[in-house]
């Protein structure tokens, strides 16, 4: 049976707020719950791309089947670990903002070209790593997405951030993507014992209200460490305070976010506390390049029914 997939584009307008870092432990943690995911990496530093162990190859990135050279099929990349894919980022993207920039369709081509994807029910979810910068690909983005996910910084100056992003889903709701939905906002980087911490906190909860995730992502070493590994830290280091808190993100997350059956799992089982998700194995032939085996089939099928 096909799998009802969720978009989550992850975004924010100001940097360094933790954007791709939660982008990859959130993925990593999805997984390992046995989740279905491709992670769309569309920043050309290709961050998310690097963070899930993949390096950056010229012509393997959303740019080519955006250009309608390739299909999106050929650029989904399986990860060493299970249930987890990726479509990488190069350095082409950055020119997106100039070369489809006069195309009619510019604002819906992210979400034409995910079609196929969606389609197939090959994942549970497809989450968006977006650009730091309200340009033409983020746009793109965001007219493709379901709903729009935020990390923050529980300080004063990334409050702008959360105005400036949530502006931008309440227009694009006005226009291109009616459908679009605040997922909700994570605080990362979190020193919790700090007043300022707390005061920020309060006032996010009490303007956005349950939009607002219960779970926090503390500054932890280990978190820092990961990309530079290419391993996610929920699989680096399962135990660290940084890899508990994604794991519990990641519980928070598919509770609100249920997928095909999980809202039955989630009923019967919530717990006190989030509870541990087993590391990942690591495996040969992942089970994840089945989703782009379907996916591939899926258009085959398209096109001789066409």
């Amino acid at each position: 049976m096909a799998k009802t997939t969720k978009i989550i584009a992850i975004a924010n307008q100001k940097g360094g707020v933790g954007k791709t870092t939660t982008v990859v432990n959130l993925a990593a943690a999805l997984s390992a719950r046995r989740r279905t995911v491709l992670v769309v990496d569309l920043d050309p530093q290709a961050h998310a791309t690097l963070g899930l162990g993949l390096e950056k190859q010229n012509g393997i990135s959303l740019y080519p089947v955006l250009a309608g050279v390739k299909e999106i099929a050929e650029v989904i990349q399986p990860t060493k670990w299970p249930n987890l894919n990726v479509i990488p980022s190069e350095v082409d993207l950055a020119g997106a903002e100039i070369e489809f920039g006069a195309r009619p369709d510019r604002l819906t081509m992210i979400k034409d070209a995910l079609m196929p994807v969606k389609e197939s029910g090959a994942f549970d979810y497809i989450i968006l790593d977006c650009p730091p910068s309200l340009g033409l690909v983020m746009t793109s983005a965001l007219a493709a997405t379901d709903s729009v996910l935020i990390p923050t910084q529980a300080e004063y100056l990334a409050m702008d951030g959360l105005a400036l992003i949530t502006n931008s889903i309440e227009k694009l709701r006005a226009g291109v993507n009616p459908s679009i939905e605040l997922n909700g906002i994570v605080f990362t980087m979190v020193n919790s014992v700090a007043r300022l911490t707390q005061d920020v906190v309060s006032e996010v909860r009490n303007h956005f209200g349950d939009k607002v995730y219960e779970t926090m992502i503390p500054r932890n070493v280990r978190v820092s460490e990961a990309p530079s590994m290419g391993v996610p830290v929920v699989f680096l280091d399962s135990r660290s305070k940084g890899a508990e808190a994604y794991k519990a993100f990641a519980w928070e997350f598919m509770a609100k976010n249920p997928t095909r059956g999980f809202a039955a799992e989630v009923a019967e089982s919530v717990p006190q506390a989030a509870p541990q998700v087993e590391e990942a194995p690591h495996a040969e032939e992942p089970a994840s390049a089945e989703g782009a085996e379907a996916l591939g089939a899926s258009e085959t099928e398209a096109v001789e029914g066409a």
